[in-house]
């Protein structure tokens, strides 16, 4: 098996130099990532689900700070996180159900009934707010009154209930690792299949002879385009080319090789273009837990042509890009800057490019940002692999694949004294 602190150094790289293209490939390979440090942490004797925790927090750190601008990195650290919260929850629910059925079936008399009532719902939920806490019947008991504890046994019996509580113990870490990683295995695969199960729905949204306006290339936008031509439906796709790096280009040469009615036209003439649109669909980077997007640069100009012309601007986003921060929170890093080679040539501009202003700066500066931020308020409804929703809805959806005990992940630092 390879080392996991090789893999970790490996994928370090490709976050930092930028060698993964795209969110669901970078979200893929970062879950396949924690899989395999949850595989190979060392289970303790109590606190399982903790030592998990650190375990993924400790890398999950790293990979953010690699590539901070690639938020399907952090959200799929979270989504882990809160994988390994339910699934402990999950058992430590399920253990102390068996202790109030044991309580309950080995009770028969009235009189040990009296004297040794079952697990209350109040101790069921106290001990469950506890789960990471050490998986004992002192933990699980400790908001139950003394009349409720378990019997003490003979001594002669003591060895065997300690081995029997050993082993036990062993059994339950074993399975919390199963369960966790058989999980994550669900969500690897809920991440390699989000573009079908969006394509699933285009022909809810895609009508006959419609018009389609969309910016750049997205392969999530491309399938779903495609599964509404296979449905038969036959519609019109504008498409922006989406410069400095033309990635439209590229879009529109797949979707004339799949047979799509498609027009490609720059950037500057979408205003113009916009009264004969139907509906734009588009491709996110990352969707905010406001509702808002963040989205290749361009489309926010877009999503305003679209709302003064009344036009429905949907945004098509897997799960692994809903993403549990605000956009005004200190960890989200909302943009990049690319480099200028993509907007000019040097060699044409070096005379602009000279200090010859005296103090030291240049005379011409060059912005190349990457992304835009699209406001909730121009979006009109959202498609995921969970179906449609409105902006105004996106909080409560995101609200399900993580805990808030894991919203901010901050490096711990060790100060002398």
């Amino acid at each position: 098996m390879p080392d996991t602190q090789a893999l970790v150094n490996d994928f370090l790289n490709k976050l930092k130099k930028r060698k993964i293209e795209g969110s669901q490939a970078t979200a893929k390979q970062t879950a396949e990532l924690l899989r395999s440090v949850i595989s190979q942490t060392r289970m303790p004797y109590t606190n399982q689900a903790a030592a998990l925790i650190h375990s993924v927090k400790a890398v999950g750190e790293r990979l953010i700070a690699a590539n901070p601008v690639e938020l399907a990195v952090g959200n799929v650290v979270r989504r882990v996180l809160h994988i390994i919260r339910e699934e402990d929850l999950s058992l430590t629910a399920a253990a102390m159900a068996g202790l109030n059925l044991s309580a309950e079936s080995d009770d028969e008399d009235d009189t040990d009934r009296d004297n040794h009532p079952a697990l209350s719902a109040a101790a069921i939920a106290a001990a469950s707010r506890s789960t990471l806490r050490p998986p004992s019947l002192q933990t699980l008991l400790e908001d139950v009154p003394d009349s409720a504890a378990v019997p003490h046994t003979s001594s002669s019996g003591g060895d065997s209930e300690g081995k029997s509580k050993s082993a036990d113990k062993s059994s339950r870490s074993r399975k919390l690792k199963h369960d966790v990683i058989e999980a994550v295995n669900e969500l690897i695969q809920d991440i390699s299949t989000c573009h079908e199960l969006i394509a699933e729905q285009a022909v809810e949204h895609i009508h006959q002879n419609e018009v389609i306006l969309t910016l750049g290339s997205s392969r999530t936008v491309l399938e779903f385009l495609c599964a509404a031509k296979e449905k038969k439906r036959s519609f019109r796709v504008f498409v922006a080319e989406g410069a400095p790096r033309y990635q439209g280009h590229l879009l529109a040469k797949e979707l004339v090789t799949r047979g799509l009615q498609t027009t490609l036209i720059t950037d500057s003439a979408v205003f113009a273009m916009i009264s004969r649109v139907n509906m734009v669909i588009v491709g996110a980077h990352a969707v905010m837990a406001n509702g808002g997007v963040i989205a290749p640069v361009g489309l926010n100009m877009v999503a305003l042509a679209a709302q003064k012309h009344a036009v429905p601007f949907v945004v098509l986003a897997g799960s692994h890009k809903l993403c549990p921060l605000y956009p005004h929170h200190p960890e989200v890093l909302l943009n990049e800057l690319r480099s200028p080679s993509e907007l000019l040539d040097f060699g044409e501009f070096s005379d602009c490019l000279d200090f010859g202003s005296g103090i030291g700066a240049p005379l011409l500066h060059v912005v190349n940002p990457t992304f835009d931020y699209v406001p909730p308020k121009l979006v009109s409804l959202f498609i995921t692999d969970t179906g449609g929703h409105n902006p105004s809805y996106m909080y409560r959806l995101i609200a399900d694949y993580y805990s808030a005990d894991d919203l901010v992940l901050e490096r711990r630092t060790t100060s002398g004294n």
